[in-house]
């Protein structure tokens, strides 16, 4: 029987490999700036391996990630319970999954686009 957290194991690991190639580093490169060993890192990447918090924590400081984002992608935070339940969460999941942004770039454009909506929750009103 497959265990259940497998497709998550393989989601966590391919955004860690899709986070390292964005940021350019070898699987060497990344395991020495992460502090684990290649094959350690190469587990996690192909969904083989759940790696400890500390570990997770390591390998977003590695590539300049929050440990937030990555514990969220291991399922280890719960992403919806901070996100606002208006029409506008489409975009702000778009926002952030978009793998070319940085954590920074992204947590702007959050800021910006949540300073666009209406403050009474409702429908946004045109002014043309």
């Amino acid at each position: 029987m497959k265990d259940p957290w497998t497709p998550q194991l393989e989601s966590l690991g391919a955004y860690i490999r899709t986070q390292r190639q964005l940021a350019d580093l070898s699987l060497r490169q990344m395991a020495e700036l992460a502090e684990v060993s290649n094959p350690y890192l190469s587990q996690i990447e192909r969904g083989m391996h759940q790696p400890s918090v500390r570990v997770l924590k390591s390998i977003a400081r590695a590539l300049n990630l929050s440990a937030e984002s990555l514990l969220t992608q291991a399922g280890l935070l719960d992403e919806e319970a901070d996100a606002p339940t208006h029409e506008g969460s489409a975009v702000e999941a778009a926002i952030k999954s978009d793998p070319r942004l940085t954590q920074q770039a992204k947590q702007t454009l959050l800021a910006v686009y949540r300073t666009l909506l209406p403050d009474d929750g409702g429908a946004a009103h045109e002014s043309d």
